[in-house]
């Protein structure tokens, strides 16, 4: 039986990230995958393809609704959804392949099969071929991420009720489609469908989109995906899916209690996610999950067995790859002897919808909650030349900050590139910095950061230039 000083079980952006980093300190590593390619559902049936397919969505919806605009005639545009989707899958292979480069040049060995606890030191790994087989362990890293949630009364086919799995990958381009959920997932992948056709009705049980960001993203964000033609149903509950043949009903109660009926080509179920346990064994190793599935971990990330970590969305916090990826790096360190840390406040959120959003920090609705004293600085894009320039002029850009102190407590962002624009927000709250210390420093003329710069100006005394 081959010995390691550290064993990963799954290879999502949290468990590769961890066996990278735990060979690059000179440990000898393991990977674990059950399924045939590296990289989790982040890498095969999350991150990556959803972002190939929002990204082709958008060139054509700038190519239908904006390109006559720019003076570019497009002739007699055509879709071809097959190719798009094609696409999509070379982006997952490229992608897939560069993580088996990384294990080689890192020399991380891959075991491909269901890896689970003998005991506390002992990791079977079950082929899909063949005989399972034994490795023993000085630590292990459980990394095994989530799936998908549904609700009780709802029986996901995975052919007319679908996942976000199935989504990323349908023969042809539905003319209909209902979403449940207004969250992240569904909003995404739901705009991707949206701008190439297809008629998509959300239902969200809460009164806002992206419920868990602050409420003025939600509110920007409703407006901006109604003008791609989505239509939405808030403070609606679901009570009934129901699949015959090729289409679906679903049927809904509004917030004055009337019954609404729905019927879509598809329904795709989007109501969260779920961490991922099955087929572990955790017993074996004296390792019990919480009522919601987690397995509880204290501040260094270890589970009841101290030699036994668990990171990702198996533990609890936001379920971002991102995060994963920190948590990774974080346990890898611990074990070597040195002391990492993460600050969870800013681990940021993103939304690949177009416009996207972005947010770190604190919402304006928890400062209020905890009664902190605070202020606030905006600027719309409408304002910014450079996103007219684009014509990306929907959202705006928001800075808290301490009244008192001025540092800052919150940005939170809906536009152009947010999801890149984030980053500075970041640093700067990593490095604890004022709203003052942003509005003073020097943006390049003409950017879309120059939003965060004049919402950093407002935020101190009012003083934005160019609005």
């Amino acid at each position: 039986m081959e010995t390691y000083d550290v064993i990963v079980i799954g290879s999502g952006p949290g468990g590769y990230v961890a066996a990278i980093r735990s060979a690059q300190l000179g440990n000898r590593t393991a990977l674990i995958e059950k399924y045939p390619t590296l990289g989790g559902t982040c890498l095969n049936v999350g991150c990556i393809p959803s972002k190939a397919l929002l990204d082709s969505s958008e060139h054509y919806h700038k190519a239908k609704e904006q390109f006559s605009a720019h003076g570019i005639g497009v002739g007699n545009l055509s879709l071809d959804f097959p190719q798009m989707v094609s696409r999509k899958n070379d982006v997952v292979d490229q992608t897939t392949g560069g993580i088996d480069f990384l294990m080689k040049k890192n020399n991380i060995d891959v075991h491909h099969g269901l890896g689970s606890f003998v005991d506390a030191n002992t990791i079977s790994v079950a082929p899909t071929k063949g005989d399972a087989y034994n490795l023993d362990a000085k630590n292990v890293i459980i990394a095994t991420g989530s799936k998908p949630s549904s609700l009780p009364f709802i029986e996901i086919d995975k052919n007319r009720v679908i996942t976000s799995t199935e989504a990323l990958s349908l023969a042809k381009l539905p003319k209909s489609m209902v979403v449940i959920g207004g969250g992240i997932i569904g909003l995404e992948l739901g705009s991707v469908y949206a701008r190439l056709g297809t008629e998509v009705t959300v239902i969200e049980y809460m009164d806002t989109l992206i419920p868990s960001m602050d409420r003025t993203l939600g509110k920007e964000l409703l407006r901006s995906l109604k003008k791609i033609g989505m239509k939405f149903h808030l403070k609606t509950g679901v009570k009934e899916v129901k699949a015959a043949g090729r289409s679906v009903t679903i049927k809904a109660d509004n917030k004055k209690g009337e019954e609404l009926t729905f019927k879509a080509e598809y329904c795709l179920v989007s109501v969260g996610r779920k961490p991922f346990t099955s087929g572990l064994n955790l017993e074996a190793a004296g390792i019990t999950t919480d009522e919601r599935g987690m397995i509880p971990v204290d501040g260094s990330l270890r589970t009841t067995r101290p030699h036994i970590y668990a990171i990702g969305d198996v533990i609890k916090g936001a379920m971002l790859a991102h995060k994963a990826e920190e948590e990774g790096v974080f346990v890898a360190e611990t074990i070597n002897g040195e002391h990492p840390h993460i600050d969870y406040n800013l681990i940021p959120g993103v939304v690949y919808t177009w416009p996207e959003v972005a947010s770190v920090g604190r919402t304006e609705e928890q400062l209020k909650a905890d009664n902190v004293n605070y202020k606030v600085g905006s600027f719309p894009f409408k304002a910014s030349g450079r996103a007219r320039a684009s014509m990306d002029t929907d959202g705006q850009v928001k800075v808290l900050a301490h009244a008192d102190t001025d540092e800052i407590l919150g940005v939170h962002m809906i536009g152009p590139r947010a999801a890149d624009m984030i980053a500075e927000a970041v640093v700067a709250m990593e490095f604890r910095a004022s709203a003052e210390d942003i509005s003073r420093m020097s943006h390049a003329h003409p950017t879309f950061t120059e939003a965060l710069k004049e919402a950093a100006l407002a935020a101190t005394g009012d003083r934005a230039i160019h609005v």
